[in-house]
């Protein structure tokens, strides 16, 4: 079990990675809602409400995948050598950036 306590786990996602699916997302929200107030003048407004609940039902999945997969692709995993398990605690925290805000 002391072989996996010698690698660390980095996260390097930002929200620039993921702001073109978040964009892209909204279009395809955007564009559900014109449809369905284009069928909403219609005879049959469920048409309308159906459009929408469809569209948005087929498309989290997709979005959920590139998500999961942008986050997985940003993840590092990395061994601590033994070098840097001898030096004190200080300059370990000297070496991190701060989150960017």
């Amino acid at each position: 079990m002391n072989k996996f306590q010698r690698y660390r786990l980095r996260c390097t996602l930002s929200f620039g990675d993921i702001y073109g699916q978040i964009i892209i997302w909204l279009l395809v929200i955007f564009a559900s809602l014109a449809a369905a107030m284009g069928l909403m003048g219609a005879s049959r407004p469920i048409y309308a409400l159906a459009t929408v609940g469809l569209i948005l039902v087929l498309s989290l999945p997709f979005l959920l995948f590139a998500f999961v997969t942008t986050l997985l692709n940003h993840i590092e995993v990395m061994e601590i050598d033994s070098v840097a398990e001898s030096r004190p605690s200080g300059n370990l925290a000297s070496q991190q950036r701060p989150a960017a805000i």
